[in-house]
This record gives structure tokens, C-alpha cells and sequence, in this order.
């Protein structure tokens, strides 16, 4: 159903966060994603995992 997939908080700028997909299988454009969504011990470096339609850290 769905697979967890994992990214590295490459930057925050703000209410946004830049994260980059572990596994490259964007292209390795940083997918744009608003800090509300995040945990909030997020810190550039942070592996963060999706799952389920929701963020976590890893």
C-alpha cells in the first residue's frame, strides 16, 4: 500500500523545509514541504521518514 520513503532535510528557509529524497527517485530536485507538517525537532541533516501520509523522524 504505501512504502515509507525517506529524505534529508537539506535546508529550512522560514515556514518551509527543503527535503531530498534519500533514493534519488525525484531526480534529486528538493521536494518543498511546509514546517506544520514536519516534526518540530526537525534541524538541516534530519532523516525524515514518510509513511502513511505523515512525517516522522527516522
Amino acid at each position: 500500500m504505501f512504502e515509507a520513503v525517506y529524505y534529508i532535510v537539506e535546508s529550512i528557509d522560514g515556514d518551509y523545509a527543503n527535503l531530498k529524497r534519500e533514493d534519488g527517485a525525484d531526480g534529486g530536485e528538493p521536494k518543498l514541504v511546509a514546517r506544520a507538517l514536519l516534526p518540530a525537532e526537525i534541524a538541516e541533516g534530519v532523516r525524515v521518514k514518510y509513511e502513511m501520509l505523515s512525517y516522522s523522524l527516522a
